[in-house]
C-alpha cells in the first residue's frame, strides 16, 4: 500500500534569489531542523528547487503545523515518492486519489526530468484514464474537488494531493538584525512577527519605570516572547531603567510635550544600544495616527534624534488588522492583560499631536539628559527568552 512518506517544502520568494539561493536554502534547512527537533527520526534533504522532510513513519499533521510557522516556506505538500516508472506512477496515483473525498479531479504533471521517456501531456493521458476506469470520479479541469499533482524529477516521482500554505517571506537570519522596541501592548509583538517573516532576527528593548510600573509587566513580556519563540528560538530582551529620565522630563517640560520627549529619549537609547549590539536598524509597533505620538508630525519630531533607519511594519494597518495578526500568533490575550508600561501609565490628558521640533529641543535643554542616558545603558538587565 502506497503512503505519504515525504513533505515537499516550497520556497516561494526564495526561488527568485539567484547566486545567493544556495545560501538561503541552507539557512532555511537549518531553521527547519531546529523547528522539528522535537520529532524523532526525521531527515532533511536539501535540493535546489525544494527541501524534503522524510517522515520515516512520523505522523505528518503536527510536523506540517510546525513547519507552517517557519518563515521562508511558501507551501508544503504531503507527497508519496515512487520510482520513475509509468506503471508505478499510475498505481500510486490511483491509490492516493482513492483516499480523497470528492466527485471531480484533475491531473497536473510537471516533468523536470527531461530524460523520462514521456512528456507531461503523455503522462496525464495515461494516468487520468486509470482513475476514470477504477473510480466514480469525473474530470473537471477548471474547478476540481481533487487536484492530483505529479512531479517527475531525476531522483524519483513525487505524487500529491494535499498542499498547505506556509508563512512565506524569507528564512530567519537572511535579513540581518533589528533592535525592536517592545512595549507589551498589542502592536509591537505583531510587528516583531512581521519582521521575523521577512528574515529579520530581533533583539528587544523595553523601558521600565519602577515603582510606577509593576513587575508583572516583565512577566507579560516574557510570555509574549515565549509565543514569538515559535518563530525565533532565542530572543534577547534588554530591560532599560527609565524612571530617572522620565521624572526629569516631567520636572522640566509641560505635560503636553512629555510623551514626545519620552519617545525621543527612548529612540536615543534604542539607537545607542542598537549600535552596541550591531543592529543596523530600529523597529517598533507604531501605526500611523493611532495615538498622539504616532501622528506624522510627532513621528518626524521623535525620529530626529537618530539617523538609524526605523522600520514600522504596522504603520499602515488599522487596529482591527493588527488584532487579527495578534490572534493568529496567540499574543492578543497576553497583550491585553491590565499591566501598563511607562508610556500608557504616564499618558497626559491632552498630549501634543503636532509637536514642534524647536520647542522639543528647548525643553530638553532644561536638563542634562546625556548622563541619565549613559546611566540607563550601563544598568540594563538582559534576559534570554527561549
Amino acid at each position: 500500500m502506497i503512503g505519504y512518506d515525504h513533505i515537499m517544502v516550497r520556497f516561494g520568494e526564495l526561488s527568485t534569489k539567484g547566486k545567493n539561493k544556495k545560501d538561503f536554502i541552507r539557512l532555511l534547512a537549518q531553521n527547519i531542523k531546529h523547528a522539528l527537533n522535537e520529532f524523532s527520526d526525521l531527515s532533511i534533504e536539501e535540493r535546489y528547487d525544494h527541501i524534503y522532510v522524510h517522515l520515516n513513519g512520523n505522523d505528518y499533521e503536527p510536523i506540517i503545523a510546525r513547519l507552517q510557522d517557519v518563515s521562508g516556506i511558501q507551501g508544503l505538500s504531503l507527497v508519496a515518492k515512487v520510482d520513475n516508472d509509468i506503471e508505478a506512477i499510475k498505481s500510486a496515483s490511483l491509490e492516493l486519489i482513492e483516499q480523497e473525498k470528492g466527485g471531480t479531479f484533475k491531473v497536473k504533471v510537471k516533468r523536470s526530468n527531461k530524460r523520462f521517456e514521456m512528456n507531461s501531456d503523455q503522462i496525464t493521458r495515461l494516468v487520468a484514464p486509470v482513475i476514470l476506469k477504477n473510480t466514480k470520479l469525473k474530470v473537471d479541469v477548471h474547478n476540481p474537488d481533487i487536484l492530483l499533482q505529479i512531479e517527475v524529477r531525476d531522483e524519483g516521482t513525487y505524487i500529491f494531493v494535499k498542499t498547505f500554505m506556509g508563512a512565506g517571506g524569507y528564512p530567519l537570519g537572511v535579513g540581518g538584525k533589528s533592535m525592536h522596541m517592545l512595549s507589551g501592548g498589542i502592536d509591537s509583538p505583531v510587528a516583531a512577527y512581521l519582521l521575523m517573516r521577512r528574515g529579520v532576527i530581533i533583539e528587544c528593548i523595553h523601558f521600565a519605570s519602577p515603582p510606577y510600573t509593576q513587575e508583572a509587566v516583565i512577566y507579560k513580556l516574557e510570555d509574549l516572547l515565549h509565543k514569538l519563540n515559535r518563530y525565533q528560538p532565542k530572543i534577547r530582551l534588554h530591560i532599560v531603567p527609565f524612571t530617572k529620565i522620565q521624572e526629569a522630563i516631567y520636572d522640566n517640560a509641560p505635560e503636553s510635550y512629555c510623551i514626545t520627549l519620552m519617545r525621543r529619549m527612548m529612540y536615543r537609547l534604542a539607537a545607542k544600544l542598537a549600535k552596541r549590539r550591531k543592529c543596523p536598524v530600529i523597529s517598533s509597533g507604531e501605526s500611523v495616527g493611532q495615538v498622539a505620538s504616532q501622528t506624522l508630525q510627532s513621528i518626524n519630531v521623535i525620529n530626529e534624534v537618530t539617523n538609524l533607519p526605523v522600520i514600522r511594519p504596522c504603520a499602515v494597518m488599522d487596529k482591527l488588522e493588527i488584532i487579527k495578526y495578534a490572534q493568529k500568533i496567540d499574543t492578543y490575550d497576553i497583550s491585553i492583560r491590565p499591566y501598563e508600561d511607562c508610556c500608557t501609565i504616564f499618558t497626559p490628558k491632552a498630549p501634543k499631536t503636532s509637536p514642534h521640533l524647536d520647542e522639543a529641543i528647548e525643553f530638553e535643554k532644561k536638563f542634562d539628559y546625556e548622563p541619565l542616558i549613559e546611566e540607563a545603558l550601563n544598568n540594563i538587565e538582559v534576559k534570554f527568552i527561549e
